[in-house]
């Protein structure tokens, strides 16, 4: 059973990644320990510990937001991004543990079983908890705050993958779950390249996915389609 504080930090974890807390929203100290039954101090030290993580910014005498998700954090991420999960897949490839991949293959299988159901939620979760136990794997003490952040707004910013309304998007998304166990393969088997190949396809379905999200098609508009007749 969990227990309070417990339960407040894992059910915060999961509201962040899934845009139930929206990007800057403001933490209530009082009210999260009214909601779980617990008191301030326990509160702060879930909060604390969020931050570390980078799920939660603390700022002195103003509280605890959700981390935010602006321009800038957003045009940082489509930069980075590619660079850190490759050399993270490689340095998995070089330094995994046995229960390390064991602990993968749990995850993919409790994350086929949400597609399979159309859990976006938990597909949201365990996605990032996949790509978490990689970033474990890669036992790097420089790379793993960075990675983490980008998970977390990895998350946020493809959420809508996980709930596709096209049958491109259906299949987008079978063939990047597809693309978990042949990436455990790639690990078993020590196969850096061909791991790297892999994280650079599966990043290319999400960034188009996440391009969209974050500009959409514009509405259809009659007005232009007339001025185009003329």
């Amino acid at each position: 059973m969990r227990t309070g504080k417990t339960a407040l930090y894992e059910d915060l974890k999961h509201q962040i990644l899934t845009l139930e807390r929206a990007p800057d929203e403001d933490l209530d100290e009082v009210g999260l320990g009214e909601s779980y039954g617990i008191s301030r101090t326990p509160v702060r030290d879930v909060l604390r510990q969020l931050a570390g993580e980078g799920y939660v910014l603390i700022r002195e005498n103003r509280g605890a937001r959700v981390i935010p998700m602006n321009h800038a954090t957003m045009r940082d991420f489509f930069s980075v991004a590619p660079v850190i999960y490759e050399a993270v897949a490689r340095l998995a490839v070089r330094n995994f543990r046995p229960q390390q991949l064991q602990e993968l293959k749990s995850c993919q299988a409790r994350f086929r079983a949400a597609l399979g159901s159309r859990d976006h939620v938990a597909m949201v979760v365990e996605n990032t908890l996949f790509h978490a136990v990689i970033g474990d794997m890669s036992a790097s003490t420089f790379l793993s705050p960075s990675y983490s952040k980008l998970l977390i707004d990895h998350a946020r910013i493809g959420h809508t993958f996980f709930r596709p309304k096209t049958a491109e998007m259906e299949e987008e998304l079978r063939q990047s779950c597809d693309q978990h166990d042949q990436m455990i393969e790639a690990i078993a088997r020590q196969d850096e390249e061909g791991m790297v190949q892999l994280i650079y396809q599966h990043w290319g379905i999400c960034r188009s996915n996440m391009e969209m999200f974050i500009a959409p098609r514009e509405l259809p508009s009659t007005t232009l389609q007339k001025s185009s007749l003329r």
